[in-house]
Parts: structure tokens; sequence; C-alpha cells
């Protein structure tokens, strides 16, 4: 079993760079091995438990299952989350979304901390990645996450017991969310936006394996989740509270429509790393 032979077995899913990184990543954090060992043959090396186990890995990434999920873990916001097909992929695209969170409300004023913790909610929590890492890296902060599944909450509280964040996960839906009087200072979500119609053009590896519900809105109501969130921080926002969303390029447009025409002020847009218009941040004063 060689490294040309492994990566090979990828090409038919992945082009050749993106296969040979794949069989790197796999061997570099499952079995220690360095570039310079993987190029010198120490793959052939491996204990027969290990080749064992690299084939059975081998098997599942050719049967489309995201590198991601076989290895159980995805780097986030310099820190590693438990993943399963449960919850979606920590992507870096919503890395930047935290750090725009962070950018505004980590700096204190004048050197002093907040008067009373900022009160935070992510709504579609996933793994976790959003509200643990808001958690550990804003000062001051007390943070809720609601997720509509309980297999995802689970997962989201090993990873924060295991990564050491305060966080209270709640099992709800943001399409019924019932009343409440919590105020928060900050709504963030990253919620499903993708269009079933656009689900064509995606990857063997999210269709296949990544959850649905996460992922896809009806075709003739792509803002279904924007506008509800967006109507319960009209409700539970502070004043100056801040909603921010992740989106679908193609209707961030009408999402910014939609929180001007409910009374949401400064509404500002910013771009993700491909150059393409993804976040949204908008006041309630």
């Amino acid at each position: 079993m060689t490294y040309q032979h492994l990566w090979q077995r990828l090409t038919p899913l992945y082009d050749i760079n993106e296969a040979q990184a794949i069989i790197r990543m796999v061997l570099e954090e499952e079995f220690h091995l360095s570039f310079a060992d993987i190029l010198i043959g120490k793959v052939n090396e491996l204990s027969q438990d290990e080749t064992t186990k690299l084939a059975e890995i081998v098997c599942r990434l050719a049967a489309s299952e995201p590198v991601q999920y076989v290895l159980g873990r995805e780097n986030f916001a310099g820190r590693t989350f438990h993943v399963e097909s449960g919850v979606l992929i920590p992507r870096p695209e919503t890395e930047m979304l935290v750090q725009w969170i962070e950018e505004d409300y980590n700096t204190p004023v004048c050197g002093l901390l907040p008067p009373a913790p900022l009160q935070i909610l992510d709504i579609g929590t996933g793994s976790g990645c959003i509200a643990i890492t808001l958690a550990l890296d804003i000062l001051n902060s007390s943070v809720a996450a609601w997720d509509i599944s309980g297999d995802a909450l689970l997962i989201a509280r090993d990873n924060a017991l295991r990564l050491g964040a305060k966080v209270n996960f709640q099992l709800q839906d943001a399409l019924s969310i019932e009343a409440t009087d919590r105020c928060w200072d900050i709504i963030v979500s990253n919620p499903p936006y993708i269009c079933e119609k656009e689900c064509e053009a995606m990857a063997e590896n999210v269709l296949q394996h990544e959850p649905h519900t996460a992922l896809f809105v009806p075709n003739d109501d792509p803002l279904r989740f924007y506008t509800a969130i967006a109507k319960l921080g009209k409700k539970t926002l502070t004043k100056g509270g801040t909603l921010y969303f992740e989106t679908n390029p193609l209707y961030i447009k009408e999402v910014k429509t939609m929180l001007k025409d409910l009374g949401y002020t400064m509404i500002q847009l910013r771009k993700d790393q491909y150059d393409k218009q993804r976040f949204v941040k908008a006041t309630l004063l």
C-alpha cells in the first residue's frame, strides 16, 4: 500500500491535488507520519493493525464520506471540534463571521469590561463551534445555543465540556419559538440557506453525509429562517442589540431588504474569502 495507491483511490471523487491533500491529512493526523515520512515510503512500515485501520479509512473516503467525519474532528478558530454526521462540518467562512463579532465586542471601552455579561444567542448551533468560540473568546459573556436536533446538541455539549466553555444548550426550533422574556445583546445564526434546486451542483460527499435539515430550505422560501430569527430579534434584542447572519450570497440582498423592512438599521454586508457577499450585520435601535 503506497501513498500513490491511496490517493488514486480517491480520484473518482476528487481532483489529484485534493485527493493527495486528504490522504496526507489522514497519514499525518491519524498515523503521525510527516510529509517527508510519506515521501520516503514509511506508509509501508505501518503495523498490521495500523494498515487495517488505514484501509478502512480509505474505504470510507472512497465511498464519499468527508474526511472530517472519518477522522471525527475539524479545526475551527484555532480549536479542534468533534464532528460526525449529525452536524455540519465547520467551515472557514463561518470563522470569518465569528471574527466579525469578536472585532465588534471583544475590545473593552477604555480598558473596562461591560458592567454586565454580554448576552449572546447562537441559533442552529450544530457542533457548537460558534457558541463555544464566542464563549471562550469574548470577555464577560453569557452564551446560549439552540438547535432542533438532539443529536447535534449532544455533540455540541461534548465539545463545550472538552474545550472548557460554558454554554447553555437548549433544544429549540427556530421556526416555532415560544414566548420568552430573555433579552439578548447579540443573536448570531448560520441557518439552513441552500435552496433545494441548488443541490444538483453540490458535491456528493456533502449531499450524502451532511444533515439536510441544516442545509436546505424550500425553493419558494429561501429566507424562511432569516425572517423567523429577525422577528425574534425584534422582540428579544436589547436596545442597540445586533443580529449577525451567514447567508447564501444569491439571496443576501433580499435578506438586507427584509431586515430594513422590519426596522433594523446600520445594516452592513461583508464578503467571504472568495469575494462573495456572505455575511450580514444589523442593529436594532
